[in-house]
């Protein structure tokens, strides 16, 4: 009966091991959904953020000439564009909770795409027909390549997916691959912070460097923060963990501190460049980031990552193109008189002015020292007029020359 019995047990256990192997279609069906929601939210959050800039810049420009610096607070516009804006973000922020890291963050080439569309048709920027190829049709080849590599990036994307407990977290805050990595990447902040600041080295990577590498610790604390809100609301309380407050620190500190390193770098260098660079850069970081943190790629075959590496080579070509061709604003160069700086005397040399020798930080001349340059270039002596009171009848001169060597 036991040996009639047993392939009985063998067929019956059969199912079983069935539906055990069923179970992995199933998960990898849920996660691309997951997926999919989180592109998604991603996508509409970044494109409502475009919307909101786009309006609050047209309300800007309808009231250019108000002598009113704050006169935008009274429109419909700017505020709606205000509300546009929070709800972009928010939409980005919960985008986060559902899908990878990985795949999330360069999703933001769809706010380069947005901004580049809206600002020829809903902000009329001006073009002639002679410039329209020369112009445009690089920018629309960039959306288009945006595009497909968005398509790339949501299809190819990995499909690693845990609940975003306290303890997962903690586990992979100690892990050693991120411990390494946290101290590669403080090193090369702090190195760049040193020549950025001690070395007066403003060069727009480095600057934006800076900024990338402050947002790849951004983008991991957002999605820790974001994922245990989620698992907070489906039931498992997650925000009585000492983590979750020690993630929200971080996400605003170093959110502050990349703002200002951005607010810097518009200072010194075009927006276009800024886009460009700086997306690039961000979503490099962002990306190591989140393979070193939460693991995006275990387990990806080599043809999926080879796709998702393809796709976003193909959004950065994108975003390049399109800010490529945008128009440089000039800079407003005053011109200085020196007739108008007190206690500066005019200096002329056959009708040509030159420009006096000031020793401090910031130089309204041309010429830091004269002393190498030709007799040509150094300055006439002044003729001043004295007065002397001789004898009538006896003429005295004008004036007399007053002679000054070089070194005077």
């Amino acid at each position: 009966m036991e040996g009639g019995n047993s392939p009985s047990l063998q067929l019956q256990q059969l199912p079983l091991a069935t539906a055990a192997v069923s179970v992995q279609p199933h998960t990898d069906s849920f996660s691309y959904k997951e997926n999919l929601i989180g592109a998604l939210l991603a996508i509409f959050g970044h494109l409502v953020s475009s919307i909101a800039l786009n309006l609050q810049k047209y309300s800007h420009i309808r009231l250019a000439g108000s002598k009113d610096p704050r006169a935008y607070f009274r429109t419909k516009t700017w505020w709606s564009g205000l509300l546009l804006l929070v709800l972009g973000e928010l939409g980005v922020f919960s985008s986060y909770a559902f899908a990878p890291l990985s795949l999330i963050v360069p999703l933001s080439a769809v706010s380069v795409v947005a901004s580049a569309i809206i600002g020829i048709i809903f902000i009329k920027e001006k073009w002639k027909p002679k410039e329209f190829l020369r112009r445009y049709v690089l920018s629309f080849m960039g959306c288009g390549l945006a595009v497909v590599g968005t398509y790339l990036l949501v299809t190819f994307g990995p499909n690693s997916h845990e609940k975003m407990t306290a303890e997962n977290i903690t586990r992979h805050l100690v892990s050693w691959p991120f411990l390494l990595y946290m101290l590669v990447e403080i090193i090369v902040f702090c190195l760049l912070l040193y020549f950025y600041k001690e070395r007066n080295a403003n060069y727009i990577v480095i600057i934006l460097l800076l900024v990338a590498l402050l947002g790849s610790m951004t983008v991991v604390t957002v999605k820790a923060v974001a994922g245990m809100m989620l698992v907070s609301i489906q039931g498992t309380l997650q925000l009585d963990s000492p983590i979750f407050y020690i993630m929200l620190v971080c996400m605003i500190a170093t959110a502050v501190y990349q703002a200002t390193f951005l607010a810097q770098a518009s200072q010194l260098y075009d927006s276009a460049q800024i886009s460009s660079i700086g997306y690039i850069l961000s979503t490099t970081a962002a990306i190591s980031a989140g393979a070193t943190f939460y693991l995006d790629f275990m387990g990806e075959d080599v043809l999926h990552i080879c796709m998702f590496a393809l796709g976003c080579l193909v959004a950065f070509l994108g975003v390049f193109l399109i800010t490529r061709n945008r128009k440089k604003p000039v800079p407003f160069e005053p011109y200085i008189s020196m007739d108008a700086m007190p206690g500066m005397q005019n200096m002329h040399d056959k009708g040509i002015a030159v420009q006096p020798e000031l020793k401090a930080s910031f130089s309204y001349g041309a010429l830091e020292n004269n002393d190498s340059m030709p007799e040509i270039y150094t300055p006439a002596t002044l003729p001043i007029v004295q007065e002397q009171h001789g004898p009538k009848g006896v003429s005295a001169p004008p004036y007399r020359v007053l002679e000054h060597s070089k070194k005077e």
